[in-house]
């Protein structure tokens, strides 16, 4: 377990706090970003990137074997009135706008999609109701590329679920104009074959607001990265996370929040419940502020319930600084195993031994579940959370 590290306002130990979970230093672990597949190596599993991820069980989307072959996945966009939806080519120029891939995978994705989604909401719209991306995979093997951009002002709540069986490799971006406020919740709720390898970019604009909430539960590998990157001072990100991983899933959760411009402001909290053999969830957290970042608030958290035996997590919290000029910073990881005297505390007071179980869990996931702002993917994930509970009983 690591201890939480606040970083008082002014400190100039920025050399000293590169502190990992596991006690190793490990900043700026991603390649440098770049659209050309042919700048990452092909993995081998002793790079820093990719030491947790079982390679074998990628189906090739790590190594160029993996081909589309045209049953990967059915993309159905529901959006309301005033919402422009678009399929559109290579050549737009809002494409990779909001961030280059950083990885093998997410460079492949970018070079092997035919056509990209666009999603535009345009300046000073509020949507009073979710765009809902509906992406259920059929079997076979994908490459995406989605974009979702808010004009100035605007306001909307999207939610992508990701359901069935595919193999999918998949970019999205995110690019919020001055004053816009963007909500995202991404459903991975897929097969127990299914492997999903996504990258999620956003640019946060001016006095904008940013909330990512990521859900997984389903999938075989499930192996994110959302990354968070500013265009103008007084920018605000907040990244949530849920994860429940079952026996012999993978599960893996690796962010970047780059304050790469002054006065803004980021809070990054994700929790985890695991159970069964071979259950591994891991989680990377990497936050920089770069030199001309003064002002910057920030703090990042992980926090993991071991249910049985079995079962496994990495958790590593990255903070790396180059400015003592900041409002503050810091992070804190930790792992612990079912707390069996919250049990017996319900069951002395007449509540059945699942029960308390259940209720003990869901009160572990309470904080986050309200993020969440959308009344059936919530009442949902409760209902997943009963189920995967009932399932180990």
């Amino acid at each position: 377990m690591a201890e939480a590290q606040n970083i008082p306002v002014g400190s100039t130990t920025a050399g000293q706090i590169a502190v990992a979970a596991e006690s190793t230093v490990a900043t700026r672990m991603s390649a440098p970003p770049s659209f050309d597949v042919a700048d990452f190596p092909v993995p081998h599993g002793r790079e820093e990137e990719w030491r947790f991820t079982p390679l074998d069980r990628l189906r090739g989307l790590h190594d160029g074997t993996a081909v589309a072959n045209g049953t990967g996945v059915k993309v159905d966009v529901q959006a309301p009135e005033g919402v422009t939806v678009e399929t559109v080519g290579r050549d737009d120029a809002r494409i990779g706008r909001a961030g280059a891939p950083v990885d093998r995978v997410a460079a492949q994705a970018y070079s092997a999609f035919e056509k990209a989604g666009v999603i535009t909401v345009p300046k000073e719209t509020v949507l009073t109701e979710p765009i809902r991306i509906a992406v259920h995979g059929e079997g076979g093997t994908a490459f995406a590329h989605q974009v979702i951009e808010l004009g100035a002002f605007a306001e909307a709540v999207v939610v992508i679920d990701h359901t069935g069986d595919a193999v999918l490799a998949a970019n999205v971006d995110y690019l919020l104009g001055d004053g816009a406020k963007l909500t995202v919740v991404s459903v991975q709720d897929w097969d127990d074959k299914a492997v999903h390898v996504g990258q999620h970019n956003a640019l946060v604009g001016r006095d904008a607001s940013f909330k990512s909430v990521v859900v997984t539960f389903g999938g075989d590998v499930v192996r994110l990265h959302p990354r968070v990157s500013y265009a103008g001072t007084g920018g605000e990100a907040e990244l949530y996370g849920l994860y429940f991983t079952d026996a012999g899933q993978h599960q893996e959760h690796r962010l970047l929040v780059d304050h790469n411009t002054p006065h803004c402001k980021s809070n990054v909290a994700y929790k985890g419940a695991l159970q069964g053999d071979d259950a591994h969830a891991v989680w990377i957290g990497d936050v920089l502020i770069e030199a001309k970042a003064e002002g910057t608030d920030t703090y990042e958290m992980n926090r993991n319930l071991v249910l049985t035996d079995g079962a496994r997590v990495d958790s590593v919290p990255n903070l790396e600084i180059e400015t003592g000029e900041i409002v503050g910073a810091g992070h804190a990881s930790a792992t612990g195993r079912f707390d069996d005297e919250q049990l017996f505390y319900l069951m002395a007071r007449g509540i059945p031994a699942d029960e308390a179980r259940r209720l003990v869990v869901r009160g572990f996931f309470a904080e986050l579940v309200q993020q969440i702002g959308v009344d059936d993917i919530e009442e949902r994930l409760l209902v997943k959370i009963d189920e995967e509970l009932e399932a180990s009983v």
